[in-house]
């Protein structure tokens, strides 16, 4: 398969943790100080949706869909055994995987500091994250790892269109078993706002485009345009969910490390799974990088989304899913080093 051509990760992705930083330092001072504001957005709702939120989520998700080519999915059986890999570490182990770390660090390695409400809500938060694989930000990652793009390609794909089956009732299982109540009509509601309908209108707006302009101007030219809109919505948005979080992080600002420490593990657990499993199967490099990165990152928006969709912004799982940006970039980048570093171990002879 050809390799395209990509740039490497962008100003906002490459310092997003110190914009999250930056958000949630800002979004804290509104809530502390100008309260009015988050009262005020905190009017517009429709089945517990907050309508401002939703509009800046979709402003996250469309343009990633964008870069999706479901096109692609025909050449899934000319090399299946990455798109295993990729399908057993993202829906059979990492929810579950994610749901055993988080549990046993939120309710007994951190028992004595998180009290037992507070750390069924980090659970929460951390089940939608695992059970949302990377849909956008694992194209950087494929690049830094010199990663086979087309192949990338199909894997996330495929992920989409598990994705619009598997996540509900994982996440429903999930936090039944964690003991927190399932409102099923906003869970399945979420995932037709934040999956459903932005996949669906990327799709349609790649068809159209590509056959009024090819796909050489969709490629170079459209999607360039939407440039940082994912970013700017989802910095947007932490602003906000943080101006509802404040008292809480203020209170317990140890809490942001502490579900931190369950979150990064659990990323280099589910890498070096795929990375490894890819080795074992005698997969080349540029297929087994992107498999564990895939794996290994998080569609942090979706996660974000359904958490405030769920649960509301001013959550315990909201804010869960918020430290699973925060560390996001960070430890990815260092599992870029290592792919990067470990690519002799894929030379067979």
């Amino acid at each position: 398969m050809e390799k395209r051509k990509g740039a490497g990760i962008g100003f906002f992705e490459k310092y997003l943790t110190l914009w999250v930083v930056l958000c949630m330092a800002a979004g804290i001072l509104i809530g502390r100080y100008l309260p009015g504001i988050p009262a005020l957005l905190g009017r517009f709702e429709y089945a517990r949706v907050s309508i401002p939120i939703a509009v800046l989520i979709w402003l996250m998700i469309y343009p990633m869909m964008l870069k999706v080519d479901f096109q692609s999915i025909r050449n899934v059986g000319k090399n299946p055994k990455g798109l295993f890999v990729t399908w057993v570490t993202n829906w059979l182990i990492k929810p579950f995987t994610m749901f055993g770390i988080a549990w046993l660090f939120f309710f007994v390695v951190f028992r004595g500091m998180i009290p037992t409400g507070l750390a069924k809500d980090y659970l929460a938060g951390a089940i939608l994250l695992g059970a949302a694989p990377c849909t956008a930000m694992v194209f950087v990652w494929s690049h830094l790892t010199k990663g086979n793009a087309a192949y990338t390609v199909v894997q996330v794909a495929t992920n989409d269109i598990i994705i619009l089956i598997a996540f509900t009732p994982i996440v429903a299982f999930l936090l039944g078993v964690g003991g927190v109540g399932i409102p099923w009509d906003t869970l399945i509601l979420s995932v037709i706002l934040f999956v459903v309908i932005p996949l669906a209108g990327g799709a349609a707006t790649r068809n159209y485009v590509t056959k009024k302009h090819g796909a050489e101007y969709f490629e170079k030219s459209f999607i360039p345009k939407f440039g940082n809109v994912t970013m700017a919505g989802l910095l947007l948005t932490l602003i906000i969910i943080f101006s509802f979080q404040g008292d809480v992080i203020l209170k317990n600002p140890l809490h942001i490390v502490l579900i931190a420490v369950p979150l990064t593990i659990q990323t280099f657990l589910i890498f070096f799974i795929a990375y490894l499993s890819s080795r074992l199967l005698k997969l080349p490099h540029d297929i087994a990088a992107p498999a564990g990165m895939i794996g290994a990152s998080n569609f942090f928006e979706l996660a974000v989304a359904v958490a405030i969709s769920l649960f509301g912004t001013q959550s315990a799982a909201a804010l869960a899913t918020i430290v699973g940006v925060l560390t996001e970039v960070p430890v990815m980048l260092m599992l870029v080093k290592i792919a990067n570093k470990t690519e002799g171990w894929f030379r067979y002879d």
